[in-house]
């Protein structure tokens, strides 16, 4: 027997993950973002990622559509930019606040996150309510800062230790 879904989501709470604003861009669905915790890399050589989102979700129409990409990792600044991409809104209000720019490839890339990872497409698997995307990373952009954590359902940042 499984657990329940509450007992599970308590227990994720307690779980310490950073948070990501997942962005593509395609012909159909124009520009696309959503708020996403579920990401991690899988391979160094081939450098890969995964991310995971919901099926319901509309980005991932966008994603299969363009087969493209971009993990973006906030910076401990950017509840507000979490937030505006959490859903709610449109997809063109979640851009309108949020800097952004195109890649060469043409993926929107956010210019405030300390790291964003364009990506290909490479499998895309479904395990349960969500699709499970791999992806090769094609560019790396890095930047100095701390980055935004959720833990226990808050925002939380890292503690300077002296």
């Amino acid at each position: 027997m499984t657990v329940g879904v509450d007992d599970f989501k308590k227990a994720m709470q307690l779980w310490a993950s950073g948070v990501t604003v997942v962005t593509t861009h395609s012909d159909k669905f124009g520009l696309q973002g959503m708020t996403v915790t579920a990401f991690s890399s899988v391979s160094i050589n081939p450098p890969q990622i995964l991310v995971c989102i919901n099926e319901s979700a509309d980005t991932g129409a966008g994603i299969q559509e363009s087969q493209r990409f971009a993990v973006n990792v906030l910076n401990s600044t950017q509840q507000d930019v979490s937030n505006q991409f959490a859903g709610g809104s449109s997809q063109k209000q979640r851009f309108e606040n949020a800097s952004w720019t195109f890649s060469a490839s043409g993926t929107p890339m956010l210019d405030s996150s300390i790291m964003s990872l364009e990506c290909t497409v490479i499998e895309k698997i479904h395990a349960g309510t969500h699709w499970i995307i791999l992806g090769e990373v094609q560019e790396t952009i890095c930047r100095a800062g701390d980055p935004l954590l959720y833990f226990q359902g808050a925002y939380q940042q890292l503690m300077a230790q002296s």
